[in-house]
């Protein structure tokens, strides 16, 4: 089985414990207007055109085994630091029978195993992928479905039920709240989510992704619409007192992965 990957970063700190090796899987089902990696989202390999670079292709296939030869260079790193492995994306779950393969695979080499996931899948299969992995990194988008529609292309409606299967069977679950000028972080907004996380049991931690433009120049490059057009970066006070009000709520809170 091949799956198709479209970049692999070593020795990162930012997607879980420790320090990990972060494959990434091609393919998204979410839109998000503030999407960091446009190039990611079709499932395929493409060859896109940049306006400076000439023509580039994102994405290659490659196997389970592949990846264990590339993620096995830095084992004595993963075990000084208590880290692993986080499959990101997109979208892993996309590619879930890939996914699963890998992560079995993983799994009987004794690797710590991160998913970085939006939760947007049929719960069967979510629940399919869970088995082998051992962290959530769970994003958060917005509350109000109609909202996640329109910021994202996608009801909430799987991603809550899903996260609440990880809660109810016990799994350990990161929350990344991307913090997004005037779409998700007004006051009533961060209110209702408090109180849905709050009603949860063992979610204690949050991420907060404050929005940045550091995209802005691909959309450019690659001539995609971007939507973020005229919308300001959070300020520090913005991005702190967001934090100060997660802690206040109960919460153990982090700025950034």
């Amino acid at each position: 089985m091949t799956g198709i990957v479209f970049d692999i970063k070593r020795f990162a700190i930012h997607d879980g414990p420790g320090i990990r090796t972060s494959i990434f899987l091609k393919g998204c089902p979410l839109s998000c207007w503030w999407c960091h990696n446009p190039e990611s989202q079709k499932k395929g390999i493409e060859h896109l055109r940049f306006k400076f670079k000439g023509s580039l292709s994102i994405g290659w296939e490659t196997t389970a085994e592949e990846l264990l030869i590339e993620v096995e260079k830095d084992r004595p790193f993963y075990e000084q630091s208590n880290g692993g492995i986080t499959f990101t994306g997109g979208e892993p779950v996309l590619q879930a029978k890939f996914l699963m393969e890998t992560a079995k695979l993983f799994k009987q080499k004794n690797f710590h195993l991160c998913l970085d996931t939006t939760g947007y899948t049929a719960p069967k299969i979510f629940q399919e992928v869970s088995q082998y992995i051992d962290l959530f990194l769970f994003d958060l988008k917005h509350l109000d479905d109609d909202y996640h529609k329109k910021y994202t292309g996608v009801s909430n409606k799987l991603i809550l039920k899903n996260l609440e299967y990880l809660v109810e069977t016990k799994k350990e679950v990161h929350i990344r709240f991307p913090l997004i000028p005037n779409i998700n972080d007004q006051a009533n907004h961060l209110e209702n989510l408090a109180e849905y996380l709050s009603s949860l049991k063992y979610i204690n931690n949050i991420f907060i992704l404050p929005y940045h433009k550091i995209a802005q120049g691909k959309y450019e490059q690659l001539n995609f619409e971007n939507k973020m057009n005229g919308i300001q970066e959070p300020t520090k006070d913005e991005v702190e007192n967001t934090k100060f009000f997660f802690e206040k709520s109960g919460f153990n809170v982090k700025i950034g992965g």
